[in-house]
C-alpha cells in the first residue's frame, strides 16, 4: 500500500521544524492557481503567514483575498494591495471560457471577509481601507527579527518594485534596500522559464518592474519556473472530494469547470514553507538570473556574482506524484479547516 505524502508529514509529529515566516504577493485575480497557493498558505502547520500583498489593483482580488482569509482562520492577517483599487474583472480572451472568479469568491464568501462587499454594509471596512501594499511590506518587515521572513512571489513585480525604490518612512529609518538586507532571509519567485525563456508573470504586467527587481535584489533568490508547475496537474481531488462550501474547491469550479489545473504557485509556496523536503532540488548554482526589458530572462553563469546565493527549483517526485501531494495537501487544509471550525462567521 503506497504512503501518502500528507502520511508522511503526520508521521513527523513534533519534529516539524520551526515555522516559516511569509509574506505572500500575488496577482490574485486571473488565474485560479493563486487559490491553491493561498489554501495552503493558510493551512500548512510549518507556515506562519503574516501578510498578503495582492499586485493587481481590482478591488474583487481583494474581497476574495480577504473570504479566503477570513475562512481559513485567518481574518487579522493585513492584506494590502497596489493602488489605485478599481473595479476591473477578467475574462479570457484567449481560451473564451474562463470567466472572471474572484467576484465569484469575494461575492460568495463575503461573510467571512473584513471588507465591505457593499460599501454601505455597518461594521465592515471598505475595500478602500486596505493597506497600501509597499508600506505593508515596510510595517512587517520593520517589525520582523533580522534575517527573518520569507517573500513568497506568484505574481507580478510592481509592488516589489515599489518596495525597493522606498524610503526612510513612519516604520523604519531603512531605505528599501537595507530593510530587505536586514529582514529578508529569500525571495522565492515563481516567474520565468530556466535556463532562458519568456513566462507570463515576467512580461505580463510591465516588464521593467521584473527586470528592476530580478536585476537589483540583493541577497537569496531561489526562481519557481513555468516547466516547473506547468507540467503538474493539480485540484481535481480538492473538486471532487473537498468540502462542498470550501472557498478553493468552488474557486477551482468556477474558473476550470472540473478540469485540474497546473500548479505554478502552489509549488512555489510548498517551497517557500518547506524548503527542499521531498519536493525539489536545486539547479543554476553558480550562476544568476538576468531579466531584459521584454520580460524575457536568461540564466547567467557567474560564480563571481556577489548579489547573494541565486538557484532555480527542479521536481524530485515525477510530475504525477507531485499533483497527488498538492492534492493530498489541499484535502488536509479544506477539511481541518471545517472540522477546526476555522471559518466562523465575523
Amino acid at each position: 500500500m503506497r504512503t501518502t505524502y500528507v502520511s508522511g508529514l503526520l508521521a513527523l509529529g513534533a519534529s516539524v521544524a520551526a515555522r516559516s515566516n511569509i509574506i505572500l504577493e500575488t496577482d490574485l485575480f486571473s488565474d485560479v492557481d493563486d487559490v491553491g497557493a493561498l489554501l495552503l498558505a493558510t493551512t500548512l502547520k510549518q507556515s506562519n503567514l503574516l501578510a498578503v500583498n495582492i499586485n493587481v489593483p481590482s478591488s474583487y482580488s481583494a474581497l476574495a483575498g480577504s473570504a479566503l482569509l477570513g475562512y481559513y482562520g485567518h481574518p487579522d492577517t493585513p492584506l494590502g494591495i497596489a493602488q489605485p483599487i478599481d473595479d476591473r474583472t477578467f475574462f479570457d480572451g484567449w481560451a473564451f471560457k474562463l470567466g472572471e472568479y474572484t467576484s465569484k469568491v469575494g461575492y460568495h464568501f463575503r461573510e467571512y471577509s473584513s471588507l465591505a462587499w457593499d460599501a454601505d454594509d455597518k461594521g465592515k471596512l471598505s475595500v478602500n481601507e486596505t493597506w497600501d501594499a509597499v508600506k505593508l511590506y515596510r510595517k512587517v518587515l520593520s517589525e520582523a527579527e533580522d534575517d527573518s521572513i520569507t517573500i513568497c512571489s506568484i505574481g507580478f513585480f510592481n509592488n516589489l518594485s515599489g518596495l525597493l525604490n522606498s524610503t526612510a518612512d513612519e516604520f523604519s529609518s531603512l531605505s528599501g534596500p537595507q530593510l530587505i538586507a536586514a529582514k529578508v532571509k529569500e525571495l522565492v519567485i515563481m516567474g520565468g522559464e530556466y535556463p532562458a525563456g519568456r513566462e507570463y508573470n515576467f512580461f505580463g504586467d510591465n516588464p521593467l518592474y521584473t527586470a528592476h527587481v530580478v536585476n537589483n535584489w540583493q541577497g537569496k533568490m531561489t526562481f519557481s519556473g513555468a516547466e516547473l508547475g506547468g507540467n503538474v496537474f493539480s485540484g481535481a481531488g480538492l473538486m471532487k472530494d473537498g468540502p462542498d462550501a470550501d472557498p478553493a474547491k468552488k474557486g477551482y469550479l468556477w474558473y476550470t469547470y472540473g478540469e485540474a489545473r497546473e500548479s505554478w504557485d502552489p509549488l512555489t509556496l510548498v517551497y517557500a514553507v518547506l524548503g527542499l523536503d521531498d519536493w525539489f532540488e536545486y539547479a543554476g548554482q553558480g550562476g544568476r538570473n538576468h531579466v531584459f526589458p521584454n520580460g524575457s530572462n536568461e540564466w547567467v553563469w557567474d560564480e563571481q556574482d556577489t548579489r547573494g546565493e541565486q538557484r532555480w527549483l527542479k521536481l524530485k517526485p515525477s510530475y504525477e506524484t507531485a499533483g497527488m501531494w498538492l492534492d493530498e495537501l489541499y484535502l488536509k487544509g479544506a477539511r481541518e479547516a471545517v472540522r477546526g471550525c476555522k471559518h466562523k462567521r465575523h
